[in-house]
């Protein structure tokens, strides 16, 4: 291991762990095609806990367990509890169809801070059309109604489509009348089961409107909003922000002043349930695995991380524009549609002031 990179290299703020690829939904978005059988060769007990015990010799990020769906795995809680007595913020990604009182309890114990409930829907027949169960949505809302008695803070995950773009402002209404602590958007990256909802992805005009929709209700709304797997949001607001006279500070715009579009490799990683390491869940290109190298080894030296922390190796617009280390593009977009993931991010319509510099050859 080269001591000299890990020490120079700052450590993931945010890893998201699919603890299991088993789910007892079937969702049409699924990033993973997850199904209810269990894939085998996931991560034991054991080797979780040494995966913690990696992650804590290296910083303390949030540590995100997700799926499919966490709650099938019956060590879940054991984990979570091992991660937080290691002082690790552990939070779970959830559908919410699973939690009962005493599940809450088991989350509670385990030290859980946040629990974040999938719906994309504003209602039962929306959110269960995309969800593939019928009565997905009255059980996820009887799980958001246990973690809440339970005193468990809750926000709300949409994943935005042309099914349920106009349900968006609905969505944020439902979501702060429940008592959510946060709505986190995320815009569809055709990838997984989602591959197969590429005709569902909004236009590139489409994405505009909806995030300076997004900036505005940041204004106006009690609850903390983020989109996710859209960069360009971090454009849109200095835009925004810009034009209004003002400027961005952490004061002013919390959390959004010190972080950037695309995290994938500089900020955040995904492991998978074998122990794979990517750059994000969306993102299918390797980085290592936990079982053959060290986590922090493959977090300081993968090709593929390094690719991603230097800004100069984008391409095509994305390599001239003035706002690419807030934004980056998507790199996983610009991976499924080109097969390469430092290509300029094909959902974007800005054109940058450099635009001029751009070879469309390049």
């Amino acid at each position: 291991m080269k001591k000299n990179t890990i020490c120079s290299l700052k450590p993931p703020r945010l890893i998201a762990w699919e603890l299991t690829a088993g789910c007892n939904l079937s969702c049409k978005h699924c990033r993973g095609a997850s199904t209810s059988q269990i894939p085998e060769g996931e991560l034991n007990t054991q080797e979780a806990k040494n995966f913690i015990d990696e992650i804590i010799q290296m910083g303390n990020p949030i540590l995100i367990l997700s799926g499919g769906e966490p709650l099938v795995r019956k060590d879940v809680f054991e984990i979570a509890h091992y991660g937080t007595q290691k002082g690790l913020r552990i939070v779970l990604a959830t559908n919410g169809t699973l939690i009962t009182e005493k599940t809450a309890e088991k989350l509670l114990e385990a030290g859980i801070k946040r629990v974040s409930v999938s719906l994309d829907g504003a209602s039962a027949n929306s959110h269960d059309n995309f969800r593939g169960v019928p009565g997905a949505f009255n059980n996820s809302m009887k799980g958001i109604e246990t973690l809440k008695n339970s005193g468990i803070e809750f926000q709300i995950n949409t994943t935005v489509t042309k099914q349920n773009v106009d349900e968006i402002p609905h969505i944020l209404k439902m979501a702060e009348d429940i008592g959510a602590k946060a709505l986190h958007i995320f815009l569809l990256v055709p990838t997984g089961r989602g591959k197969e909802l590429e005709n569902e992805e909004i236009s590139p005009f489409e994405y505009e409107r909806v995030l300076n929709w997004f900036f505005e209700q940041q204004k106006v709304t009690p609850i903390q909003l983020k989109a996710t797997c859209a960069p360009h949001y971090f454009r849109i607001m200095r835009q925004r922000v810009k034009r209004e006279g003002g400027e961005i500070s952490v004061k002013t715009h919390g959390y959004e002043a010190m972080t950037k579009g695309c995290l994938g490799g500089t900020g955040f990683c995904f492991v998978s349930s074998t122990g794979d390491v990517y750059p994000c869940g969306y993102l299918p290109v390797l980085a290592g695995n936990i079982r053959k190298l060290p986590f922090r080894d493959i977090w300081a030296d993968a090709p593929v991380f390094k690719d991603l922390r230097d800004t100069s190796r984008l391409k095509g617009k994305c390599g001239v524009c003035e706002f690419k280390n807030v934004c980056s593009g998507c790199r996983a977009r610009a991976y499924a549609q080109t097969g390469d993931y430092l290509a300029e991010e094909p959902y974007c319509i800005y054109v940058p002031k450099n635009e001029e510099l751009h070879d469309p050859i390049r």
